[in-house]
Order: C-alpha cells, then structure tokens, then sequence
C-alpha cells in the first residue's frame, strides 16, 4: 500500500514467502527469463546498510574460465570437508548435493567493499563487521526477491574465497560474501534439503532465545 501498511493478506504471503525460502542445490539448466535478473538485483538494491554504505559488490561469473576455477574451488574444498567425516555421516555428505555449480543458469558473486568512500564511515568503525553484514542482509533480500518470482537461489560455501576473488580478479579491498548459484529449481520444497535427507533436523526456536 502506498502509505507503507500491509493488510493481513500480504503478512500471511509473506511469512509463506519466508517458509519456501530454501537453499537450491537442483536446478534446471533453461535460461531464465530476461526480465528476472534485473528485476531481482533491483529488489537487492532496497537493502540496508550500515551508513547508507551500500557496500555489495555483485559479480555475474558468465566465462568459462572463470566458472571453471570456481569449480575446482568446490571440487577441492568439498574433497577437503569429506575427510572430516567418518562411517554413517561420511556416506550421507557422500550422498548430498552440495552445489548447483554444473546446472544453475546464473552464478553471481556478492563481495563486500571493506573500504568504501561512501557512507562516510558511519557506524562502522566501531563494528567494521556490519559492512560485511549488509552484503548479507543485500543476498536475503535478492534471495527473498527471487523466490518471489519463482527462481530458487543456492549458497555455495564450499568455496576457498581467496581462490573465487582471484579468479574474478576484483580489487584488493572487495572480500567474498557469498558465491550464489540461481535459477528455476527442478523441485520446489517448503523443508530444507539438508533435514528431508536427515543430515540436521531444526530445533525448537526457544533453544535461541534468551533474556537477561
């Protein structure tokens, strides 16, 4: 609504939005629609930032090569994080899939300015972390914007990050936040991939909240 309320229906579409909000691995190799990119990229730009900094830096990995060097990144890391696991747990990280790296339409790299000229310094030379935690409050608002639309988005962390800035050679003050893999899931699912296979179950919310 124009004067910033929300009726009951759009809180109840947005705690649904909220609940089939989950981390793609399967995607479908068809091309997303050309209007949803910007579209979505657009909704990030509405994010917060500490000091109105605006600290996100997206990079769209389109060339093989680099998509490549991001590959072997995981192929690495993943083998790495594989060894630390043994009997039953072992056979079911064997079993998961943890990236969306062969098959996703679109991968996009969101860094962090860890020195921008704008935004002046406000707010962050106490806590210089929340530059980096308004990249990440950018990639939940894309995420939620995509979801919106119909396009899943997958969080690839099984990445070395020195390695990904290398490869995209971005400048020495940008920090990799999140290496996202996009586009339409090949199944859409309101219950994490990671507690329907069996890997972690959620805990009750009360468990992480406290008062004092």
């Amino acid at each position: 609504m124009s004067d910033g309320t929300f009726d009951d229906a759009f809180v109840d579409d947005l705690d649904r939005l909220l609940r089939w909000r989950r981390d793609v691995r399967r995607f479908s190799r068809r091309p997303l629609d050309p209007h949803l990119l910007p579209e979505i990229m657009a909704a990030a730009e509405l994010s917060p930032s500490v000091g109105n900094s605006q600290p996100w830096r997206w990079v769209e990995v389109r060339s093989t090569p680099a998509r490549e060097a991001v590959r072997d990144s995981f192929i690495r890391c993943n083998a790495d994080a594989m060894a630390g696991f043994d009997g039953e747990r072992a056979r079911l990280y064997s079993s998961l899939k943890l990236a969306g790296l062969d098959d996703a339409p679109v991968q996009l790299a969101a860094f962090c300015d860890r020195d921008p000229d704008q935004g002046h310094g406000l707010g962050r030379r106490t806590v210089p972390a929340t530059l980096d935690y308004s990249v990440v409050t950018a990639v939940s608002t894309l995420w939620l914007a995509a979801r919106a639309r119909g396009v899943g988005v997958g969080w690839v962390s099984i990445i070395d990050p020195d390695e990904v800035a290398a490869a995209l050679d971005v400048p020495a003050s940008w920090g990799l936040v999140a290496y996202l893999c996009i586009g339409y899931p090949e199944l859409d699912a309101d219950v994490p991939e990671l507690e329907r296979v069996g890997w972690q179950s959620r805990t009750a919310a009360e468990q992480r909240h406290f008062v004092r």
